[in-house]
């Protein structure tokens, strides 16, 4: 039943101020938790050791240690007991130098402990000289 019979009936029409309202606010939600990631590359020049080997001196007292944890103090093996066997070895290898430097030469599989046990046997031994070497890989 049509009760309104004479009137044209008024066009449809899409209002779009509510549409683009709801646009604006999505565009702004996603600009605001868009993260934007920036892959950076640091460049790093790592120094190197381009040294000749140095002549062994009169008061250094060389300690190598390898990956199993054995030491050779001035290139003659020694077999680890003890702490202070290891410091009585370094005060023979001193001999009457006046305060002998400790050179540690570790091998790069060498244990930490196997140099910290070199270092503490040094301070049992009187010996505050100790320095460490590096070996260039060519």
């Amino acid at each position: 039943m049509n009760f309104q019979r004479g009137r044209e009936r008024e066009p449809l029409e899409i209002n779009l101020v509510p549409l683009i309202d709801v646009m604006m606010v999505i565009l702004i939600f996603l600009m605001i938790t868009t993260t934007y990631n920036r892959y950076t590359e640091l460049a790093i020049n790592l120094p190197s050791a381009d040294a000749q080997k140095q002549p062994e001196r009169a008061n250094e007292i060389s300690v190598l240690v390898d990956a199993q944890g054995q030491y050779v103090i001035n290139r003659r093996a020694v077999v680890f007991r003890s702490a202070d066997q290891l410091a009585d070895e370094l005060r023979r290898a001193g001999g009457a130098a006046k305060e002998p430097t400790v050179v540690i030469s570790a091998d790069a599989n060498a244990t930490h402990q196997a140099v910290m046990r070199v270092m503490e046997a040094a301070r049992i031994a009187g010996l505050s000289q100790i320095t460490f070497t590096a070996q260039s890989v060519k």
